[in-house]
């Protein structure tokens, strides 16, 4: 069975659905970048931990700690790309390029492609938590946001002060 909150977030954001299979977080996501997932809560039971979180970070405080979540069928490449973004500091970024690069070198190849980092990141179900928002073009340059760039945006600037 599937679980669903809605997190009313401050002004400037739109608000945050969030999901659960009973036990994990499954997702956290804008409403307007996923309309089609949103549903009344059944039970803010399963959502404690990742309220308690967003509750802190909107807040302008650092959680130490990570709700627990799963994220089913992911890819080797995606697994690559979200083990470097949990990397990112508060109020820090990186770029696509960047993350490319790093994965390229590990593999032990001359290139790797930032779109590609670009579309992995754009099925990340669970935002702010796996930080995506701080990935920013090569030029600085905020593009591509499955949480729309006016969310994007708004966390940077939560996160800068």
């Amino acid at each position: 069975m599937n679980y669903y909150y809605c997190y009313k977030t401050p002004d400037g954001f739109d608000d945050i659905v969030l999901s659960s299979d009973g036990k994990y977080l499954t997702g956290l996501n804008f409403i307007e970048s996923k309309t089609d997932e949103v549903h009344n809560a059944e039970s803010a039971e399963y959502f404690k931990e990742t309220l308690r979180y967003l509750d802190l970070y909107f807040n302008r405080q650092i959680p130490n700690f990570i709700p627990a979540y799963r994220i089913e069928k992911l890819t080797a490449f995606q697994k690559e790309v979200y083990a470097i973004l949990k990397t990112v500091p508060y109020g820090e970024t990186i770029s696509y390029g960047q993350i490319a690069g790093t994965i390229a070198e590990k593999r032990g190849i001359a290139k790797m492609s930032a779109q590609a980092v670009g579309n992995a990141l754009n099925r990340n179900p669970i935002c702010i938590i796996l930080p995506c928002h701080r990935v920013i073009g090569s030029d600085g340059s905020l593009v591509g946001y499955g949480g729309g760039l006016k969310n994007k945006q708004a966390l940077l600037e939560l996160e800068r002060h």
